[in-house]
């Protein structure tokens, strides 16, 4: 089964995310807390830890911005990071 960010968020696999937003991608994912919150930094600390980089913007927001010329395998490793590293908040 693929793996996609709004399936993590859709069916309730990562429970801190309230929205993913964004085309192709450049995505955002907005966290459920305040935009005075840390769980979008939070969130940040954790991917850093499972070896992706990401930016809390806003607060709440998290900004994923990964290279151009990115391989469907990496972009495959990176959603399955992505899934792994917010499940532990």
């Amino acid at each position: 089964e693929s793996i996609s960010l709004e399936s993590m968020r859709s069916g309730g696999k990562v429970e801190s995310i309230s929205l993913v937003r964004g085309r192709g991608l450049l995505n955002a994912i907005v966290m459920n807390d305040t935009e005075d919150g840390s769980l979008a930094s939070d969130a940040c600390h954790a991917l850093k830890e499972f070896g992706l980089l990401a930016k809390p913007t806003h607060g709440n927001i998290i900004r994923l911005a990964p290279p151009l010329c990115i391989t469907e395998h990496q972009i495959d490793s990176a959603l399955q990071r992505i899934e792994d590293a917010l499940s532990t908040l």
